[in-house]
């Protein structure tokens, strides 16, 4: 199958060399879950021209397929029926002038697609391995486009499965070919990245896509090591004394790992597909100041560089990936972790940098009465909006997930349209 491409071009990348399970609180993370606008918006549609050069602007949403948490609404549904679901996200995204979908295209070391890595995906058919009958990810390209919208195909590196039991895995899965590549942690399997060859291996299955679909940008969420789990450990004993040798502890052995793949992935890219961006979502708390003076004014719980091994500051100072969209998932004035503080934190890491600053926005909380009181208001998130708008590097947000954007419980979204996106912008 030759890649699926289009006539022109959206916005490239600002580097010529080198998406979430969304967070709900600050303490942990929350394996993909946490996962009534204007009716007169016009819509560019099918055929219909998109008019600007103005000024860039990312105005995305993540479509989850995780636990079918946005798309499609349950596994097993006809193929007309997921089709037309999918199409009613695009043309709602299109009318409330966004202009990026982030679809997550690998939610568990499956495809939406037909891999020559990995199984479908259990989220279409209900059967892991079973060909859904059409192709996902190529009609999500060619219809995003079609509306004036970039697609970014949201991979999660490392999940295998959000259960134990490699015996539920398709005979041909590579987690059961490959036993030594895994390990069961905190109720989930999750390949080893700190072995090499599983590092190679799924950036194979995730440029797959690249090379066959024209998607728009490769997108992460925030797993790279797990969250971490109360009494439980990572067991990569058997890789650290292999690969482990010349470092000064397990930590700074871990965060290579998982520096090599931002930076082995973004290299390949930019081989298979030089137009196409690289971008990564990640727990927007890099560490605490306590920690470390460079650190961001919050106490979080959870710190990246320490507990995920993920070093997101470094990808964004030494420009190996084109854009950072932190998950600022946290009101105005909390007290752990502030919005109007974590903004601005990132401003100053992303500026000059040459890597784009996108902030990840928690629409899933407006409305939700478990949330605190801030949250109850519709206008809170376009005053994040305002907020940003004071901060150079911030290019856009991205909003979770598109569920949300569809239900819009108390009109925070329609808010945001409203004040924000007059109309329809580039990317």
């Amino acid at each position: 199958m030759g890649r699926i491409t289009r006539r022109g071009l959206l916005a490239a990348p600002l580097a010529a060399g080198t998406a979430g399970a969304m967070n709900g609180l600050v303490t942990a993370g929350a394996a993909g879950a946490a996962e009534g606008a204007p009716g007169a918006l016009a819509t560019p549609g099918p055929g219909r021209p998109w008019n600007p050069p103005r000024p860039l602007e990312f105005r995305g949403t993540w479509l989850a397929t995780v636990s079918n948490l946005d798309w499609p609404s349950q596994p097993g549904l006809p193929p007309e029926r997921q089709q037309a679901e999918l199409l009613a996200h695009l043309d709602r995204a299109a009318a409330l002038r966004l202009n990026v979908v982030a679809l997550q295209v690998r939610p568990t070391a499956d495809a939406l697609w037909a891999s020559p890595y990995e199984p479908w995906s259990q989220y279409l058919s209900g059967v892991q391995g079973q060909d859904p009958g059409w192709d996902p990810l190529g009609t999500a390209v060619r219809e995003a486009h079609r509306r004036g919208l970039e697609l970014h195909a949201w991979f999660n590196p490392y999940r295998v499965a959000n259960h134990t039991d490699p015996s539920r895995l398709v005979p041909t899965h590579p987690a059961r070919l490959h036993p030594d590549w895994v390990v069961a942690y905190g109720g989930k399997l999750y390949y080893n990245p700190g072995i090499p060859e599983v590092r190679h291996f799924v950036q194979d299955a995730m440029l797959d896509a690249v090379a066959r679909y024209d998607v728009d940008a490769v997108h992460w969420d925030d797993y790279f090591y797990p969250y971490p789990v109360a009494g439980q450990a990572f067991a990569d004993d058997d890789a650290y004394a292999r690969y482990g040798a010349g470092f000064p502890d397990r930590a700074a052995w871990r965060r290579d790992n998982i520096d090599r793949l931002v930076r082995e992935t973004a290299a390949r890219i930019k081989q298979t597909a030089r137009r196409v961006k690289f971008g990564i979502s990640p727990f927007a708390v890099w560490r605490n100041a306590a920690t470390d003076p460079l650190g961001s004014p919050t106490t979080a719980g959870v710190q990246t560089y320490d507990d995920l091994h993920a070093d997101t500051r470094k990808w964004v100072r030494e420009h190996w990936i084109d854009y950072i969209c932190p998950q600022v998932y946290w009101n105005i004035g909390f007290q752990a972790a502030d919005y109007a503080k974590l903004v601005p934190w990132w401003d100053a890491v992303a500026r000059g940098s040459g890597t784009q600053l996108i902030i990840g926005e928690a629409l899933y909380k407006a409305g939700n009465p478990a949330q605190p009181p801030a949250w109850q208001d519709p206008a809170e998130l376009s005053r994040h909006l305002t907020l940003a708008r004071k901060y150079p590097s911030v290019r856009g947000h991205c909003f979770f997930s598109a569920k949300d954007v569809a239900e819009d419980r108390i009109g925070a979204m329609a808010r945001v349209v409203a004040d924000h996106y007059p109309g329809r912008v580039r990317p």
